[in-house]
């Protein structure tokens, strides 16, 4: 089955092309960071309103990229939550009209679900069952996969994500945004100890919170802000902190669940010091990890399109009322 994926939830309007639920033909991704950059973050509204300029030409690209044109396409995918409700509502409603003018058969895909799906584009034979932590500007998650469709949340951001403390940082910092990738770039450069932050929410729970060494970061940063080499030390701190409560939450659920498969997905999944920690980690424990190549870490539609075959395959159809939540659980 060919699967057109269609991802809008915040602001990279995306879309892919999937076969038989691994393999991918195309994957178009057209950013909005030049738009938003000068507000520090992204402005709703202007999202949605790009998305509705983007998303057709973007469909048309992932079809000539994969040598298609839509009368190939089986079946549609396309994220229905959690993420901006305007945005979602923009690709939804797309694939609504699509699966109608084409009789097809289209399916609403969790976010977070398609994140996690990204790791079988990579390798497809993750093993059940599958402990997820998924980071990203916006979640901070930490989920069993026993078989597909069957998720339980063990944690969770209750404040920031990581992401989002990443990105806050940075523009107080004078970075502009997105930030993560900019402090992962200048916390290359620093001394990880250099700035004294506390261990974010590192008890025993499997919780995150991330606003409080935020915060800290923030007071830190006072009377420094042209400090070069602060700034540096700062970022290398941050980062510090952050990927070493990532890892150890992570690693303690593992000793309690006992996966096959260690997935990291999302967007702060490409910053290269939760990689590499990650992976010695998981290395030290002879667990198995999957990290998807960064471009399938950030929001892309082949994520949504390998999720969706899933379901569509099982015969899941959504109706045409389907609607955009932007608080949808996963469970």
């Amino acid at each position: 089955m060919l699967v057109l994926g269609i991802e809008t939830s915040c602001d990279e309007t995306a879309a892919a092309v999937v076969a038989d639920g691994f393999v991918l033909r195309s994957n178009v991704i057209a950013s909005q960071v030049a738009l938003h950059r000068r507000f520090g973050g992204v402005v709703p509204e202007l999202a949605s309103r790009k998305h509705i300029e983007r998303l057709l030409p973007v469909i048309d690209e992932a079809l000539e990229t994969a040598g298609l044109n839509i009368a190939q396409i089986e079946g549609l995918a396309v994220t229905r939550g959690p993420g901006l409700v305007g945005a979602l509502t923009v690709g939804v409603a797309a694939a609504k009209a699509i699966a109608v003018a084409r009789e097809l058969p289209f399916v609403g895909v969790n976010h977070i679900e398609g994140h996690i799906y990204a790791a079988f584009l990579s390798e497809p034979d993750v093993a059940f069952p599958v402990l997820a932590l998924i980071v990203s500007g916006a979640h901070a998650d930490l989920i069993v996969m026993r078989d597909h469709g069957d998720y339980e949340i063990l944690g969770r951001s209750r404040d920031d994500a990581a992401g989002e403390a990443f990105d806050k940082v940075a523009r107080a910092m004078g970075l502009g945004y997105p930030g993560g990738p900019e402090i992962d770039r200048l916390g290359k450069e620093g001394n990880p100890r250099g700035v004294p932050l506390p261990l974010p929410m590192a008890g025993e729970s499997w919780e995150f919170s991330f606003s409080g060494v935020k915060t800290a970061a923030l007071r830190a940063l006072r009377g420094h802000e042209g400090d070069t080499a602060f700034l540096r030390d700062l970022a290398a701190s941050l980062q510090r902190v952050i990927v070493e409560v990532l890892v150890r939450k992570t690693l303690g659920a593992a000793a309690v669940v006992r996966p096959k498969t260690m997935v990291v997905a999302g967007g702060v999944a490409a910053n290269s010091r939760l990689r590499r920690e990650m992976e010695q980690a998981c290395a030290a424990a002879k667990l198995r990890l999957v990290i998807p190549p960064p471009i399938l870490c950030t929001d892309n539609g082949g994520m949504i399109a390998a999720a969706g075959w899933r379901r569509l395959t099982a015969g899941e159809r959504s109706p045409l009322n389907l609607a955009a939540e932007s608080d949808l659980s996963l469970e």
